[in-house]
């Protein structure tokens, strides 16, 4: 590590502290924490009973949700608004009172709380709020610096503090200035890659598929160009990431191959359109519909409320059924059985009429029943339809249709057999009856067969 040269810093400290030190000896330095003190407790008073007011007419707000998100956020630091204006009117009138002089503190104070303010509601534009306080508190302590003219100096202590690595110099600020800015194109890069792909989403020309796949190009194409700016921004040289590079590319073909060949299966899903959002598919014994396309799996939802996330390597290597690949309609199979006295010409008829009173079942392709075997109890049928909405289930569909078979059947007196059958006793067995006197009396009869 290099050798630190601290007497700048501690030389602008112990300056900075010996002017501070003379200008709290002052009595005006004591009357002007006095009245900061008063300011802010009478702000955060009144904010006790004017917030809970001034929020509850804020939520009255409805269909603008990043508005009403920046307004409860200055609602919630009511007291520092109350603090900071009750300020601002008492070093007004001090500076009538006094010499400017004498309003430093006021004026220090004044700055440092507006800036504050600003920044931790700017900062609720984002959703996470760890990293919310985490970006509002660098921000702050940046601004604060800049405030009490001590920016210079901890620049250069931060700089001085580094290690050497061959040519490459490596500083504290040089890290925070690297990671700061980073951090700030790559949002800058997800801020447009998400509008793009919202005004790409609401194309109707385009199929879904295309849709997912311009969307995630476009994403990843603006965080590469975020993080080259970013290197470029910093002064690292690109060309010396040529080795790590290397290395990054033996890691993946060794330690990253299954997250690699679930990334690549996903790009090819997605241009050869073999699945889409809204499909229902069958893989395995997993039946469900897909929900979202994913760089590295696909959410597909199942009938019981059920979200799996199966890697995109599965649908390229195993067989996939995509009921709703070239159309929505599906063809489903009823099979069940009649008694040998019933007329078969007559059990179809009713078989596709009851067939047509269901309401999935689709009417533009009509229904047909086939007489398939002479059973052993029952004559057996197959009735087939079609419906186009799979995703709302398949078994609930069958069971309509033989429930309305079920009523059509017993309205015209056709049964439905089942299995009968007869026991024969070939050892003597000896039965026991009451039917003779004297099991009206009360005693046993026998009799043998």
């Amino acid at each position: 590590m290099d050798s630190i040269d601290i007497p700048d810093l501690a030389q602008a400290l112990v300056i900075f502290w010996g002017t501070a030190k003379a200008y709290f000896a002052q009595p005006w330095t004591f009357y002007q924490i006095l009245i900061v003190a008063l300011c802010y407790a009478t702000g955060w008073l009144i904010s006790r009973k004017v917030e809970p007011w001034l929020e509850s007419r804020a939520r009255t707000i409805k269909g603008k949700p990043g508005l009403l998100r920046v307004i409860i956020a200055v609602m919630r630091r009511s007291h520092w608004v109350i603090f900071l204006l009750l300020l601002t009117i008492a070093r007004l009138v001090t500076l009538e009172l006094t010499w400017p002089s004498r309003t430093y503190l006021m004026a220090l104070a004044l700055a440092l709380g507006w800036a504050w303010l600003t920044i931790s509601v700017s900062s609720r534009i984002i959703h996470n709020r760890t990293v919310s306080r985490l970006i509002a508190l660098t921000i702050f302590i940046y601004v604060a610096l800049g405030i009490l003219d001590l920016r210079p100096e901890a620049t250069a202590f931060l700089d001085q503090l580094a290690i050497q690595l061959g040519d490459l110099r490596i500083s504290v600020l040089f890290v925070l200035r690297t990671v700061i800015i980073t951090a700030g194109f790559l949002w800058l890069a997800s801020l447009l890659g998400n509008f793009f792909d919202s005004r790409i989403n609401v194309v109707e020309d385009l199929s879904p598929s295309f849709k997912v796949l311009a969307g995630k190009v476009i994403k990843i194409s603006f965080i590469v160009i975020a993080v080259m700016m970013a290197l470029s921004s910093t002064g690292i040289d690109l060309t010396a990431l040529t080795i790590f590079s290397g290395a990054v590319g033996v890691g993946l073909g060794f330690g990253l191959q299954k997250v690699v060949s679930n990334f690549i299966s996903g790009v090819i899903i997605l241009m050869d359109r073999s699945i889409k959002p809204g499909d229902t598919i069958t893989l395995g014994e997993t039946f469900g519909w897909i929900r979202e396309l994913r760089a590295r799996f696909v959410s597909v939802i199942t009938r019981d409320g059920r979200e799996y996330l199966i890697p995109n390597e599965d649908f390229i290597t195993q067989q996939v059924v995509n009921w709703s690949f070239s159309d929505d309609f599906i063809r489903l199979d009823v099979d069940f059985g009649v008694a040998y006295d019933s007329d078969p010409h007559q059990v179809s008829r009713i078989a596709i009429e009851a067939a047509k009173s269901v309401g999935r079942v689709v009417p533009s392709k009509t229904p047909v029943c086939w007489m398939t075997a002479f059973g052993a109890s029952s004559l057996d049928f197959k009735l087939r339809f079609w419906i186009r909405d799979p995703q709302a289930g398949l078994t609930n569909v069958r069971g309509q249709v033989l429930l309305a078979l079920w009523d059509a059947f017993r309205q015209a007196g056709i049964s439905i057999p089942f299995p009968h059958r007869e026991i024969i006793m070939r050892t003597p067995v000896e039965v026991v009856r009451r039917d003779g006197p004297a099991a009206q009396a009360g005693g046993p009869g026998k009799r043998k067969p």
